[in-house]
């Protein structure tokens, strides 16, 4: 007990959310949009070229309204960017370019996941090891510091009872006021991909609550086939506003995805955001089933992503793809929609969302 007069120090926390911070909306302002130019045949095989054309589209389709901060490899790869670039009518001077060495291209889930507090942008230091299936992650690993150290930001490291945790930004969603949406069969699943072993519903809500300024965790149930990431949960169930959600729908009963689509709706219809009111819920329709080599893709128009000024959605030559715009066009009425073809993109197992990562502006 202090005495009389004595001036009581508080005592230091290393909870980020404790501190302030809070993981931001997708569709808060952002300063800039992060990409990591592919290179990884393994990713795209006999299609790498093509894919290097559809992040040109990308990065034109962004550059008119924010900055776009883009991992290479070397000064060679720099300069074959930049051609293709000025080829194609990119802004060159919205377009900064970082030597960073990448094993792959998923900035989403190896990239730095970027939190505010009020005016001060810090990066989280989650761990990332491939989604727990594949051996080619340490240079991808290292992305969140050596991001934060390039930018001069804060590098805020993330424990959980004294260990590193492993986080994808492709396995969480979050409305920017204190709910999260997961999935059960990406994170908690005990024998298949598990990324930090020993860890339950009650360890990952603390790191959420802790580190993000998440007070309310809605678990779903499956992903979708064809995910090699075992569930995550932005090819399935998107925040597209504080209150409000989109999720995909399988309508046809033989297909894969019907059930667990299903199941993820009556699910969600039981759930509550962070201050008791209901959510509501836009269904999004899933295209045809999509196979290269005799494997089912995830195909997904829940991998979109939010601009500042523009949505981006992938479209795979599908009749549903007007309907996905359509939408999505009325839910973002302030933006424009834009489809990207992604039939080449997602025979890497991914497309819109998982190859970006926005950085918020300090500001709003």
């Amino acid at each position: 007990m202090a005495r009389r007069g004595e001036r009581v120090t508080a005592k230091p926390t290393s909870m980020l959310s404790e501190q302030g911070f809070r993981m931001p909306a997708e569709w808060e302002r952002h300063e800039a949009t992060w990409l990591a130019w592919p290179h990884n045949r393994t990713d795209w095989p006999g299609k790498l070229a093509t894919v290097q054309w559809v992040y040109g589209e990308i990065v034109r389709r962004l550059t008119p309204d924010e900055t776009l901060r883009i991992l290479v490899r070397s000064a060679q790869d720099s300069a074959r960017v930049r051609r293709l670039f000025r080829r194609i009518g990119v802004d060159v001077k919205r377009v900064e370019l970082f030597r960073i060495p990448t094993d792959r291209s998923w900035v989403r889930d190896c990239g730095p996941i970027f939190l505010r507090r009020n005016g001060d942008i810090g990066v989280a230091r989650f761990h990332f090891n491939a989604w727990a299936r594949y051996r080619d992650w340490r240079k991808d690993d290292r992305v969140p510091e050596r991001v934060a150290k390039a930018l001069g930001l804060k590098l805020l490291p993330v424990k959980h009872n004294g260990r590193d945790v492993v986080l994808e930004g492709g396995s969480i969603d979050v409305n920017g006021r204190g709910t999260l949406l997961s999935t059960e069969g990406c994170l908690l699943d005990p024998k298949i991909q598990v990324r930090n072993p020993g860890f339950g519903r009650q360890d990952y809500e603390s790191v959420f609550r802790d580190n993000l300024g998440v007070t309310n965790t809605l678990w779903l149930g499956q992903g979708i086939a064809g995910d090699d990431t075992h569930g995550h949960v932005d090819d399935i169930c998107r925040f597209v506003g504080p209150r409000s959600v989109v999720l995909c729908q399988e309508k046809n009963a033989g297909d894969l995805n019907h059930r667990p689509l299903a199941e993820n709706r009556e699910r969600l219809e039981g759930m509550r955001l962070e201050d008791g009111g209901k959510i509501e819920i836009v269904p999004l329709p899933m295209p045809a089933p999509l196979s290269f080599d005799g494997r089912r893709l995830p195909a997904s128009y829940a991998n979109f992503y939010i601009g500042n000024s523009s949505i981006l959605v992938p479209t795979f030559n599908d009749h549903n793809d007007r309907l996905a715009l359509g939408i999505l066009g009325e839910l973002f009425p302030d933006r424009t929609v834009i489809g990207i073809h992604a039939v080449d993109l997602v025979w890497g197992l991914g497309t819109l969302h998982c190859l970006t990562q926005q950085q918020p502006a300090s500001q709003l």
